[in-house]
This record gives C-alpha cells, structure tokens and sequence, in this order.
C-alpha cells in the first residue's frame, strides 16, 4: 500500500470521530477537537484526490467512514444491532474494496505539482 492509499485511509478513520463528535461534542474542547478532526481529514483526502482518482478516493473515504461510524454507535453509544445493517456494511465494503482493487495506482506525469 503507498503511502497516497494512506491518505485515505487515515481520514477515512478520522471521520468517525468528527461524524461522532458532531452527534456527541458539548462544550468547548470537544467541538474544537471535532473540527479539528474535520479539518485534517479533508485535507488529508483532498492531497489524495490530487494523485488518485477523485471518485475512488471519495468513495473509499466515505464508504469506511461510514462502515466504522455505523459499528461505533453499535458498540459505543447503544444503537440498536440489527443484521440487516451489518449486511449492507458488509456489502458497502466489498464495493469500496473492489473500487480500490480496480483503480490504477500509477500516477501520471505533471499530476503530482
């Protein structure tokens, strides 16, 4: 995995805590860690999106942001389990992964400036 893969998949795992800190944050330190949260996964994304394709970054990033965001409310925060949503989580991944595995990681001349 090179390091461009990283970059996506760090704020992917950012974005679970500032999509649960914009649902839990209270006061002052909890809301300035949620935006600092948000601030550095989307230029992390952004900085990917640069030398990988967009589409695939995004739907990388967004798929398991929201895979993990939906297993941590189950686990953390008392949200009903249901099978059904493990299911889709399961089928969200394996279409996130496939994109992954079909992209082309080699990056053109002039699209790293």
């Amino acid at each position: 995995m090179n390091r461009n893969w990283m970059k996506v998949f760090v704020p992917a795992f950012l974005e679970v805590f500032w999509v649960i800190g914009l649902a839990h944050s209270y006061d002052f330190w909890t809301w300035t860690g949620t935006i600092f949260a948000i601030i550095i996964s989307n230029y992390l994304m952004i900085t990917a999106a640069q030398v990988l394709p967009a589409g695939t970054v995004y739907a990388v990033f967004v798929g398991l942001g929201t895979a993990g965001t939906v297993l941590s409310e189950i686990l953390f925060f008392g949200e009903p389990f249901k099978w059904e949503k493990i299911l889709l989580i399961l089928l969200l991944l394996i279409g996130v992964l496939g994109l992954k595995l079909v992209t082309d990681d080699k990056v053109e001349k002039g699209a790293e400036s």
